[in-house]
């Protein structure tokens, strides 16, 4: 009899926070997110909490209205590179935009995590969304990819780096000192791939992992980000307002995947939440105003306007309906700008109330560690998640999670009491990918 399914978390490390003024709050770092303890002590909590992962978000472009965090904060890669020295079971996860970078730097970074960590590496596929980071890489607004065409570069570019990670076979490397044989040359594989974007030659110049590959999650929630993730993904990052939303998408993708003819369960949806946790409901409720409080309202309009490429709201009257933005918005945040015009529609909201909503939304995980924990279930057993990305919407957001919450789910025998596997592919579940040159025929 197969072990009962458990639920699969994740931390996301976001430094001084991803509220526009949660930083000012008095029990916050203010410098958070270019302190490597900071993220150190993060990283092992959630560890200690044996989370399956941490999560570091990344984005290409800012301004002078960017969040506080997104202005001055740590490269993925080179924060990841450095917590993997100071964990040892935890997954490390991190964004790399496939409309500004190639497959072939990419492959090989990812696959050093990948062995620096003994198999703990993940990939966050994104193609960003801001059409301005094209200033940043010798290009014009005008050659920013259009929403589609980002995610046709993207699929292509998931071909290429996997056809990559399967240079070598995984007993490639001989290494026998009597022979003087290093590699046997029948299992190295150049990829020469010629395509639609790219033109790559390969092999990649480092071998496969102990997990074969890093696993890759994708974060997209447009029906593009959708099929994507359906025929390319290991896990999906996502998010959802209510459980019926949730259970919607998850429904969605899983029949995708089944349609590609890959097996639902091996896909691993996980929507972020930050809980706010206190003894009582009064105590959370607090919490969650305190950092409410620090929010003007000229910073929420900056906030909302990232979402449609750094619109300006400020020159609309703020106690009337939400202006009508027509298609703006479409080639950025494409499934959230679409949320926001139609709620906005639906519930007839101000765009004062939009922006504030928006700056910082009140979590429906919000209570004492065993509503939040119900809820969890809730959400778990009516397949809305196979498990959650936990933010800290307040300060010690994730201590409380791992201290109060965790130990409940794992006493309703939800969660793990340790580490499944050692590899994040193995936590997650995840089948080991053979590479697909073994057990082929060689001719010569």
């Amino acid at each position: 009899m197969s072990n009962p399914k458990k639920l699969k978390f994740g931390a996301i490390i976001h430094g001084a926070g991803g509220n526009i003024a949660g930083w000012r709050h008095p029990a916050i770092q203010a410098d958070a997110s270019v302190s490597f303890d900071f993220y150190s002590n993060q990283a092992q909590k959630a560890e200690e909490g044996k989370f399956d992962l941490v999560f570091i978000a990344d984005g290409l472009h800012i301004n002078e209205k960017s969040i506080p965090h997104f202005l001055n904060r740590f490269e993925p890669l080179t924060i990841l590179s450095a917590l993997a020295a100071v964990t040892s079971r935890i997954g490390l996860v991190g964004t790399l935009s496939t409309s500004y970078s190639e497959p072939f730097n990419v492959a090989r970074q990812f696959s050093s995590l990948d062995h620096i960590s003994h198999g703990r590496a993940g990939w966050n596929v994104v193609t960003s969304p801001l059409e301005k980071t094209a200033l940043n890489f010798s290009k014009t607004i005008e050659e920013h990819p259009d929403h589609g065409k980002r995610y046709r570069i993207a699929a292509e570019y998931l071909q290429v780096a996997k056809g990559l990670w399967d240079s070598w076979e995984d007993d490639a490397f001989v290494r026998d000192k009597e022979t003087g044989v290093f590699f046997d040359p029948d299992k190295l594989h150049p990829l020469n791939h010629r395509g639609e974007f790219f033109s790559v030659q390969g092999p990649l110049n480092i071998g496969r992992s102990k997990q074969g590959r890093p696993v890759v999650f994708q974060a997209g929630s447009s029906e593009a980000g959708k099929d994507l993730a359906a025929k390319e993904a290991d896990a999906i990052f996502t998010g959802h307002p209510t459980l019926e939303a949730a259970t919607a998408f998850y429904r969605d993708v899983k029949a995708r995947a089944k349609d590609n003819g890959r097996n639902p369960d091996e896909l691993v949806i996980l929507p972020g939440v930050s809980p706010i946790i206190a003894a009582t409901e009064e105590e959370a409720e607090r919490k969650y105003q305190e950092i409410a409080n620090l929010v003007s309202i000229d910073k929420a309009l900056d906030y909302l306007g990232r979402y449609f490429e750094h619109h300006d709201f400020s020159q609309y009257p703020l106690d009337e309906p939400f202006p009508d933005l027509g298609d703006l918005g479409k080639n950025s945040f494409q499934s959230h700008t679409d949320r926001i015009k139609r709620q906005s529609k639906e519930e007839n909201l101000t765009l004062r109330q939009v922006a504030l909503r928006e700056t910082t939304p009140k979590p429906a995980f919000l209570g004492t560690p065993e509503k939040v924990a119900d809820l969890i279930q809730e959400w778990f057993e009516a397949g809305g998640a196979d498990g959650f990305i936990i933010g800290s919407a307040v300060p010690n957001g994730l201590n409380d999670f791992v201290d109060f919450v965790v130990p409940i789910l794992q006493k309703r025998g939800l969660f793990r009491t340790e580490y499944e596997a050692e590899t994040l592919r193995g936590n997650l579940g995840i089948p080991f990918p053979e590479n697909r040159y073994t057990n082929t025929v060689v001719t010569h």
